[in-house]
């Protein structure tokens, strides 16, 4: 792990993408879905004072929609 993975999101990017984007949620509701419930983990962590840990699981939304937006930009210039 890099330390920018470690402080930005406390995993690998390599993690975040096995973890969240090839997840059973991801196949079977959408990606949507997933980063809606990421969010939603990062909303409560606020709540209970996890201010850093809020911040890291918003950035792994952002960086799992950033793939995203990368992808249909290559798929849409193909």
């Amino acid at each position: 792990m890099t330390e920018f993975e470690k402080n930005c999101y406390g995993l690998t990017e390599a993690d975040i993408r096995e973890e969240y984007v090839q997840s059973t949620t991801a196949r079977l509701c959408g990606i949507e879905m997933v980063v809606m419930g990421i969010l939603s983990d990062a909303q409560h962590m606020v709540e209970v004072g996890m201010k850093d840990r809020a911040r890291k699981y918003m950035n792994i939304a952002k960086f799992i929609l950033s793939e995203q937006m990368e992808a249909r930009r290559e798929k849409e210039e193909a």
